[in-house]
C-alpha cells in the first residue's frame, strides 16, 4: 500500500511531464475521457487524445494509440492517463512498457488487480487505486 507521502511524490513526477496522453479520450462530454482531456486543457497542459475510433476529440487531433504519439515525443517525457475498461487497460499498459512509457496514471475504474500487478511489475510509476486526476490534480 502506498503512503500519502509517496502517492504525492508520484503525483508530482506525474506532472514533471512536458507531454500528457489520454487514453481512452471521448468525444461525449459526460464520459469521464472527455472531463480528463478537458482538465488538461483547461490547466494548459501539452495533451494528445488516445482513441482509435476519433479523428479529433476537443479540436485536438487524436492518435490512434501510444505508439503512434511516441514516434514524434520522448517516452521519458511522457505521462498517461489512462481511462478505459480493465480489460483494455491492461493492454495499454503492455505497450507502455514495450515504448518505455513509465508514469502512468489509471483513473478510477480503469484499473483491476491484474492492471496494477502488471504495472508494479513493469516498473512503472503507477498511480492507481483512488486518486483522480479531476479531485487531485487541481491541489498541484
Amino acid at each position: 500500500m502506498k503512503t500519502r507521502a509517496k502517492t504525492a511524490n508520484l503525483i508530482k513526477e506525474f506532472f514533471s511531464s512536458s507531454h500528457y496522453a489520454v487514453v481512452g479520450a471521448s468525444s461525449v462530454p459526460t464520459k469521464y475521457g472527455n472531463k480528463v482531456l478537458k482538465w488538461y486543457m483547461a490547466n494548459n497542459r501539452p495533451v494528445t487524445p488516445i482513441n482509435p475510433n476519433e479523428k479529433s476529440i476537443e479540436g485536438l487531433q487524436c492518435a490512434p494509440n501510444l505508439s503512434s504519439l511516441i514516434s514524434n515525443l520522448n517516452h521519458n517525457d511522457v505521462s498517461v492517463s489512462i481511462i478505459t475498461p480493465p480489460k483494455i487497460t491492461k493492454t495499454i499498459l503492455e505497450e507502455a512498457n514495450e515504448l518505455g512509457i513509465k508514469k502512468v496514471w489509471l483513473q478510477p475504474g480503469a484499473e483491476d488487480t491484474e492492471c496494477q500487478d502488471y504495472a508494479n511489475q513493469a516498473g512503472m510509476d503507477l498511480l492507481s487505486g483512488g486518486p483522480c486526476v479531476l479531485v487531485d490534480g487541481p491541489r498541484l
